[in-house]
């Protein structure tokens, strides 16, 4: 009788540790969501092909063999940023780069907005 009741108390323990852990996972990509949705609304989507040419140039010249797979951008004012997101060398990095192909630190971006 002792297993059968240790069998029950087993089976709800795993029960109640299985659901905790799903929760948290909920958690955890509730999270991403919004983090992505902030992006989104700093930065509008923009084909890697629609890039200015000062832009695509200083990727060939400080980034050779990168190819940029994605690109998003934001007008601030008469300046236009665009986010890039580029496979180098196997490894993604994302950067930032005005319209005239100057490199711009994300720490810049963060100033700016204060």
């Amino acid at each position: 009788m002792k297993k059968i009741a240790l069998g029950i108390m087993t089976i709800g323990a795993m029960f109640f540790a299985t659901n905790n852990l799903h929760a948290q996972v909920e958690e955890v990509e509730v999270e991403t969501e919004m983090e992505m949705e902030v992006e989104q609304e700093e930065f509008a989507s923009v084909e890697v092909m629609a890039l200015p040419q000062a832009v695509k140039d200083a990727v060939m010249t400080d980034y050779n063999g990168a190819v940029a797979s994605e690109a998003w951008v934001k007008s601030e004012g008469d300046l236009k940023v665009y986010k890039l997101k580029l496979d180098v060398k196997g490894e993604t990095e994302k950067v930032f780069i005005d319209q005239d192909g100057n490199w711009i630190e994300e720490d810049d971006l963060d100033e700016s907005k204060e």
